[in-house]
């Protein structure tokens, strides 16, 4: 009667970890040869763990990477494209997110840039830190519908808020002069606050051009550039000679 009462007192306190080692105990007869000290320990470290996973999947699922299981363990390096193994690695700290620096990944179509983006997302997910992706032309559409209903400041504040924001496919198509306004808002929010990861196409020298107008170019690539990483990628498609389920774009 009194581990019924536990486990009920341990479910209304949401203790979920906590209640299933605590039956896994009651199963397992050598548990109860530990001391009392001992198996509260375990019961708090299983209530730890699952906290932890709960949290890493409400910000996978926040996240909404373009591939989800993409992940630093599984980057190959065998293909020859400047990659490095101690500079992934130290991008994979996150301290760059940490420090509210920006990571501009670059390179030719094919070269794993979205990969290593959500592979860094993830990793990002792992250290418990609100990750969000973006492709580029659906964020700038979902900024064009925030203004028509009304819905832009809440939106706004929601990307200020976001400790890394990934934008894919930078620079694949013009901009009008809303998004680039749109653009200086959202880099003015972020600066030295927020880390933005940016994968393109286009290397960073050509952005000033696509960006278009001067003065804003100049603003925007300020906040951006600003303490910003490079990881400039090379070399043919790896689609050609990989599956894509390994390091696929």
């Amino acid at each position: 009667m009194l581990t019924q009462q536990t486990l009920e007192k341990l479910d209304t306190l949401r203790l979920t970890g906590m209640r299933q080692a605590f039956e896994q105990q009651l199963a397992q007869p050598a548990t109860h040869e530990l001391a009392f000290e001992e198996r509260l320990a375990l019961l708090l470290d299983r209530e730890i763990l699952a906290r932890d996973n709960r949290r890493l999947t409400r910000l996978l699922k926040a996240a909404r990477l373009r591939l989800p299981s993409a992940c630093p363990e599984d980057i190959d390096y065998r293909q020859t494209r400047g990659l490095q193994r101690g500079q992934m690695a130290q991008l994979s700290s996150c301290q760059w997110i940490h420090h509210k620096h920006n990571l501009l990944l670059t390179g030719p179509t094919g070269t794993g840039k979205t990969y290593l983006a959500c592979a860094l997302g993830n990793q990002a997910c792992r250290q418990g830190l609100s990750t969000r992706y973006f492709r580029v032309p659906r964020l700038l559409e979902q900024l064009g519908i925030a203004h028509a209903d009304g819905s832009y400041p809440r939106l706004m504040q929601q990307l200020s808020r976001t400790e890394l924001i990934i934008l894919d496919d930078w620079a694949i198509a013009p901009l009008s002069a809303a998004q680039r306004n749109d653009l200086m808002e959202l880099f003015e929010d972020r600066h030295g606050l927020r880390s933005t990861l940016i994968a393109s196409q286009l290397p960073v020298e050509h952005w000033h051009d696509y960006l278009g107008e001067p003065t804003l170019a100049d603003a925007i690539l300020d906040r951006l550039l600003h303490n910003a990483h490079r990881l400039p990628l090379k070399g043919a498609s790896m689609r050609k000679t990989q599956e894509p389920e390994l390091d696929p774009s």
